[in-house]
């Protein structure tokens, strides 16, 4: 049986991480095992310029804090080593990341994960992973706006050179 301090010290850990999971927009599960340190740290590299916290935990740990932001549909997906990576500003990016790099190193398993309150399997990581950012998605729609607008633009110059070459 754990000693006081060690459970508190988990407890501590539970209260952070259920903490982290109610702020986050999304959340995905891996299993790291085989990866190199090289790759692993490439890894650790992507997902932190991506905003994303990833960090290896006990299984415990996070089944405790799934069921305290009732999240317990992740608890079937906790077997094995795995590692959390959890984006409290995009929804998008943690599966952008890890699905790239687990085709790009096979050893890296993605297990399932949360998006907006969600519970998704590798099959919904892999289609969040394949939907544009929101920064894509605003580009695309301003430059959408903008090609319309250019022409228009165009067309109004030309018009007001006929006049001005007319009234001459």
């Amino acid at each position: 049986m754990p000693g006081a301090k060690v459970l508190n010290h988990k407890k501590e850990e539970v209260a952070k991480l259920a903490q982290k999971l109610k702020e986050a927009k999304s959340v995905v599960l891996t299993d790291y095992r085989g990866l190199t340190v090289e790759q692993d740290t490439k890894l650790r590299k992507a997902l932190r310029e991506a905003g994303v916290e990833y960090k290896v935990m006990k299984n415990s740990i996070i089944r405790f804090a799934a069921k305290e932001c009732n999240l317990e549909g992740l608890d079937k997906y906790l077997e094995g080593p795995t590692a959390i990576a959890i984006s409290t500003t995009d929804v998008v990016a943690p599966s952008k990341v890890l699905y790239k790099f687990a085709k790009d190193f096979e050893k890296l398993e993605i297990k399932a994960g949360m998006a907006e309150g969600n519970i998704i399997d590798v099959n919904g990581i892999k289609e969040l992973a394949n939907t544009p950012s929101r920064e894509e998605l605003l580009a695309k729609f301003i430059g959408s706006l903008q090609s319309p607008l250019y022409s228009l633009a165009i067309a109004l110059n030309a018009v007001a050179e006929k006049k001005e070459s007319a009234a001459e």
